[in-house]
């Protein structure tokens, strides 16, 4: 069981883990802004230039029943709610998906501009001059020589 939640320990605090999450996290609250943004400015004016509020949009497959009382205010039958089709959340779920889609690959575009840019600029940098090596053992003791030998 130790080496268990060690090995867990090591995946879950890798790098790629780690960041996956911090996406998923700042995904989920992005996901919140853009079906507000759907739900509470887009789909409303759609309502307005239409006249048709989507999400009020639904078929009724069964009617509803209304609760039995008796006279004294005491229920006898409980009420059942009618079983709809509600296509109309579904469009505004399909808008909400491709205004995602959207914001998405404009900034998956951007990145990959951005990244494009970056190595370029790289690859235009010139290159800083290589320092020659220092002189081996061997051309040192020649170097020495040579010099001895002008000398006489």
């Amino acid at each position: 069981m130790k080496k268990f939640l060690q090995e867990f320990k090591e995946f879950a605090m890798k790098g790629n883990v780690v960041d996956m999450a911090i996406g998923v996290i700042i995904g989920g609250a992005f996901g919140k802004i853009v079906s507000s943004v759907v739900g509470d400015l887009i789909m409303p004016l759609i309502a307005a230039i239409g006249g048709v509020n989507t999400s009020d949009l639904k078929i009724t497959l069964k009617e509803g029943v209304p609760a039995v009382l008796d006279q004294a205010g005491a229920e006898i039958t409980a009420a059942v709610d009618p079983v709809t089709w509600n296509y109309g959340a579904f469009i505004q779920n399909v808008v909400d998906f491709l205004i995602i889609a959207i914001c998405l690959f404009i900034i998956i575009k951007a990145i990959a501009k951005v990244t494009a840019m970056t190595k370029k600029k790289e690859e235009e940098a010139p290159a800083e001059p290589e320092a020659e090596p220092a002189p081996t053992k061997e051309e040192v003791l020649l170097t020495e020589i040579r010099d001895l030998l002008k000398t006489k």
